[in-house]
């Protein structure tokens, strides 16, 4: 019994490692050109619409780093106490992606 619980447990260890990687040389381009879009940017150059929106919506929140794209679209990576997270604005401070 217990080497066919030990068999499975690797069986299965296994086939984690291959579920991690990409599939093909091509979905791993698709990612780095979806993240180059944005550029980053200092906070400062963040609007005042998109910081009053950030602290209404996240008290105590952190900017931790702000990219903005073509369209004036703002992705926002924040820290509230012990978790971040990345949230996306348009110019005005309007939620596009929480």
């Amino acid at each position: 019994m217990k080497k066919l619980i030990l068999s499975a447990a690797i069986a299965l260890g296994s086939l984690s490692i291959y579920a991690s990687t990409p599939a093909t040389p091509e979905q791993a381009k698709m990612t780095v050109s979806i993240q180059a879009e944005y550029t980053e940017v200092s906070a400062d150059a963040v609007p005042a619409a998109v910081k009053t929106a950030l602290q209404t919506a996240y008290p105590g929140a952190k900017l931790d780093k702000a990219f903005v794209n073509e369209k004036k679209e703002y992705k926002l990576e924040i820290s509230v106490g012990d978790q971040k997270a990345t949230v996306y604005s348009d110019v005005n401070g309007n939620w596009l992606k929480i």
